[in-house]
């Protein structure tokens, strides 16, 4: 393909994916492009499109190609314990260590970060249980499990897997943690609802914290450089200090040796180095690619700026939308409320904070239908041991048509307390004293690792290119497999299908060789189709002689010319009749009279059927 055409065939998909994003909200600017212009092009193959602008026009007339897209798009090559090596040393020695670092009563957090359809995070589920014992691992473990697949996460959330789902499972694992629901097999309920799934876009969304554990799985080897830099620092700031990081085995963390340390390279198991602070999480925009538009820059622009303003803000603040689901937190909310994004999408009436340290549902109810903003002074809320004072706003939030949209609540803290002034004042001092001395230690550092840079820089570009190589064999190895599941379920199908056709077939030929009459049916062109067992004892001609051979050229006891008329009115008024008697010689070369009836056929290109029996001597005549 020549570099002009090449250009164009690039515009055209940058402005495919600029459509995509403002139809449906799924931002695709960090994938990799060649792994997203191919999974495209595959989908545009099967329903026979050509051009991208030609596909857009079926996205706008057809919500199923949506659908039908994403899936194509989004892999969901999983299942239970995938990479059992990978695994077992999870269980083995990692999971162990991690429950050892935390106290007895410690809450253990865990996040499957492109969970697809919920294997892996069920699998997360076991190995806790296996490790605590069924009642801590109620009690303590909560794993939360996201993936921007919305079908991939309703089936995900049932927990139901048919047979073939279960193989990596052992026998014993298979009867603890699933029970048979018909033709399926559905997770233990009560581990289960340990398990909270959610839409999530780790490109965009701001992380879970507080982690013990992060799994996320052949899903970074999707997106270009830019973004997979963005995704490690949202899932350094995601994990507590020492929490593990599990990658996909084609996955690694370069030039990330300061913030991660490696636990085990071979199977990707990384750990949040001790000695980095947590800087405070800022969501940054993705590099805008080269190529893509004015238009998807001035977006993405806008976008950042809004989602900055809206989680900077100094006071604590929620939206409620009209349905009464909780919509927006802020930092300060979650700081001060122990909220999270998984939070996001719930019934405000289930969070706490919906009735403590005031019940807000009336006051929101009240301020909806006086359509007025309200402020509650002064509210006790008690903090550990300490008491805190807030001032809540209640504001409502109108669109332009004046129906009520949603409903904002702000949390002020008027809380004054010397004591805590003069604490922060001297850990300020504190830190600005510890940074004086880190810095003079990183000046000392820098001169050491001047000398060496030369040498890493060029390791780095090596390491870099193979990563990009080996990222790019594993995407074109899980669409290999996505195939070869498709093609296993063809198979299937076919299988079945033929199944029925053989019992059919064996169904019918039963039934022509039960019947004592000689049955002949014969095609359009009057040619032999089905000769039965009748037909041969009564004439002697084997199946395998007259098969595809024309009836009327057939040589044996029965005169055929006599019913060449009988059959051509058949054909043409497609009625029924007979019986006609016709002398004949039997295959014992008896003398007969037989009766002949003859029927349309309404069969595969038509034909007629002929019913032949040997006429009964009246024994008064």
């Amino acid at each position: 393909m020549g570099a002009p055409q090449q250009a164009e065939t690039d515009e055209a998909l940058e402005e495919l994916l600029l459509f995509i994003r403002e139809a449906r909200g799924f931002d695709f600017t960090g994938y990799k492009r060649s792994t997203l212009g191919r999974r495209i092009n595959k989908r545009m193959t099967d329903v026979g499109v050509t051009s991208h602008a030609d596909y857009k026009d079926l996205l706008e007339t057809s919500a199923d190609e949506f659908r039908a897209l994403f899936n194509t798009i989004l892999i969901n090559v999983t299942s239970f314990f995938r990479d059992a090596d990978s695994w077992t040393l999870l269980q083995r020695e990692i999971i162990p260590e991690l429950i050892t670092d935390l106290a007895p009563d410690q809450e253990i957090r865990v996040w499957s970060a492109g969970c697809s359809s919920g294997e892996e995070p069920y699998s997360l589920a076991i190995m806790f249980a296996e490790a605590l014992g069924m009642d801590e691992c109620l009690r303590r473990v909560k794993i939360y499990a996201t993936d921007v697949d919305e079908e991939a996460l309703r089936e995900a959330r049932s927990g139901l897997y048919p047979a073939k789902s279960l193989e990596p499972l052992t026998t014993e694992l298979r009867e603890r943690y699933f029970e048979q629901d018909g033709a399926q097999f559905s997770f233990h309920p009560d581990l289960r609802r340990r398990v909270i799934f959610g839409r999530h876009d780790i490109t965009r969304d701001a992380p879970i914290s507080r982690l013990d554990l992060l799994v996320c799985r052949n899903t970074l080897m999707y997106f270009n450089v830019e973004a997979q830099t963005q995704i490690v620092d949202r899932f350094h700031f995601a994990l507590r200090k020492e929490g593990f990081l599990f990658l996909g085995k084609a996955e690694m963390l370069l030039n990330d040796a300061e913030r991660f340390e490696v636990t085990d390279m071979r199977q990707r198991i990384f750990r949040r180095s001790t000695g980095q602070a947590g800087a405070p999480y800022q969501p940054a925009p993705l590099k805008i690619r080269a190529g893509s538009g004015p238009e998807v820059a001035a977006v993405s622009r806008s976008r950042q700026v809004r989602d900055l303003a809206l989680d900077a803000g100094p006071t604590a603040s929620i939206t409620i939308d009209a349905e009464g689901t909780l919509v927006v937190v802020n930092s300060q909310a979650r700081i001060q409320f122990g909220l999270s994004t998984a939070d996001l999408g719930r019934p405000f009436q289930d969070l706490e904070l919906s009735y403590r340290p005031v019940e807000l549902r009336s006051l929101i109810d009240q301020s909806v239908e006086e359509r007025r903003t309200l402020r509650v002074s002064r509210v006790e809320r008690r903090v550990g041991e300490e008491v805190q004072y807030v001032d809540i706003l209640i504001q409502p939030l109108s669109g332009a048509n004046g129906l009520h949209l949603a409903t904002t609540v702000s949390f002020s803290d008027v809380t004054v307390s010397t004591q805590l002034k003069a604490e922060v004042k001297r850990i300020r001092e504190d830190l600005e004293t510890a940074y004086e001395e880190l810095q003079s230690t990183n000046e000392e550092l820098e001169t050491t690792n001047e000398e060496l840079q030369s040498s890493i820089e060029e390791l780095e570009t090596t390491n870099e290119e193979l990563q990009s190589t080996n990222e790019e064999l594993e995407t074109t190895n899980e669409e290999l497999q996505s195939g070869n599941e498709e093609l296993e379920t063809m198979n299937d199908e076919m299988r079945i299908r033929t199944e029925e056709l053989d019992e059919a077939k064996a169904f019918l030929e039963a039934v022509l060789t039960s019947i004592a009459a000689g049955v002949v049916v014969l095609d359009s062109d009057l040619k032999v189709k089905s000769w039965n067992r009748g037909a041969v004892d009564l004439w002697g001609l084997r199946t395998d002689e007259v098969i595809d051979q024309s009836f009327f050229g057939l040589d044996f006891g029965l005169p055929t010319e006599l019913l060449r008329p009988v059959v051509s009115e058949c054909l043409t008024s497609r009625q029924r009749s007979g019986p006609v008697g016709v002398r004949a010689m039997s295959r014992i070369g008896r003398a007969i009279t037989c009766d002949i009836f003859c029927s349309p056929f309404d069969g595969h290109h038509g034909g007629v059927v002929l019913m032949m029996e040997e006429a009964r001597t009246d024994p008064q005549g």
